[in-house]
């Protein structure tokens, strides 16, 4: 009886390790940002400062939070699009304030709407699924006040946020 005894424990602990499971950590499991950098219209190939720049989703009429709000060092930001529609409209605002008097939004604003489709992309089973974005356009209403003089979509897919998707001049 006294062999048998430390026989069962040996069983029951190879038992007991062989039904653990390894814990499933999520490391990339976020839906990507859109990235959009800014350049110089005058030199296509530097980038450039947006002074004061806000930019507000026009559907929540809400700040996006991924960057500093109204900051003015920010050559390039990430910005979500949303995942529950085709199209997400967005009001870039340079040199954003508030009025003193009224409290309205103040600055040059224009309103950009991108167009996608959207697919769902399985990650792992600790993160499950992400939404990704194909057949990525843009479009601006023209206007004689716009600030932002032209716009290239560099990347029609948004599956991660390591590359510039789209590229603003002004």
């Amino acid at each position: 009886m006294k062999k048998i005894i430390p026989f069962l424990l040996i069983i029951s602990m190879v038992i007991y390790v062989s039904s653990c499971e390894k814990d499933d950590i999520c490391v990339n499991g976020d839906t990507p940002l859109l990235i959009v950098r800014f350049y110089d219209i005058a030199d296509t190939t530097a980038s450039k400062d947006v002074p004061s720049l806000r930019i507000k989703e026009v559907i929540l009429n809400s700040a996006v939070n991924t960057f500093t709000d109204r900051s003015s060092n920010l050559d390039s930001i990430g910005i979500p699009i949303r995942s529950d529609a085709t199209t997400t409209s967005f009001a870039f605002i340079t040199n954003s304030a508030d009025d003193a008097d009224t409290g309205e939004e103040t600055g040059n604003i224009d309103t950009l709407t991108f167009t996608y489709t959207t697919r769902e992309a399985f990650i792992s089973s600790a993160c499950g699924f992400v939404m990704n974005f194909d057949n990525l356009s843009v479009s601006l209403p023209a206007s004689a006040n716009n600030w932002i003089q032209d716009i290239k979509v560099v990347q029609e897919s948004v599956e991660n946020s390591d590359n510039v998707h789209v590229k603003i001049y002004y």
